[in-house]
């Protein structure tokens, strides 16, 4: 059996890890944003890996069960990207910088229940800082 090209693309089109997860929409100020939530330990593991790009006002949340000192890496990630750390209250802690594709740790300043990673410089260009409260934030992971 031969296979045209346009098939065997066809195919490939809808084999890549690009499932998209639930989405909510937070408010940061007068800003709103719709962001993918990964809430469970493999939707917080796989992240934005692998995927080629993220709309203008568009992330994903990170949400866990418990606020910790929390730290990322961009291992598998292409697209450059800012990170917020957040507490339970949904205040940012911190607001990061990351590398694509390398495994340098981004930590938060203190105990963070969710991190928001946006494309890079967002939040500055919004002008969003520490101490902004982020607004619609789903409760802790139950996983």
């Amino acid at each position: 059996m031969k296979w045209s090209p346009l098939l065997a693309s066809l195919l490939a089109l809808g084999c890549g890890p690009k499932t998209l997860l639930p989405t909510t929409t937070l408010s940061l100020g007068e800003v709103s944003i719709t962001v993918e939530v990964a809430d469970t330990p493999s939707e917080r593991h796989n992240g934005l890996m692998f995927r080629e790009a993220i709309g203008a006002d568009a992330g994903m949340l990170f949400v866990y069960p418990d606020p910790q000192p929390r730290s990322f890496w961009m291992e598998n990630t292409t697209i450059p990207l800012s990170i917020a750390y957040l507490d339970a209250q949904g205040v940012i802690l911190n607001i990061e910088d990351m590398r694509p594709l390398t495994r340098d740790g981004v930590r938060s300043s203190g105990p963070a229940l969710y991190a928001l990673e946006m494309n890079r410089g967002w939040f500055e260009s919004n002008q969003i800082k520490p101490g902004q409260t982020v607004a619609g934030l789903p409760g802790p992971s139950k996983e």
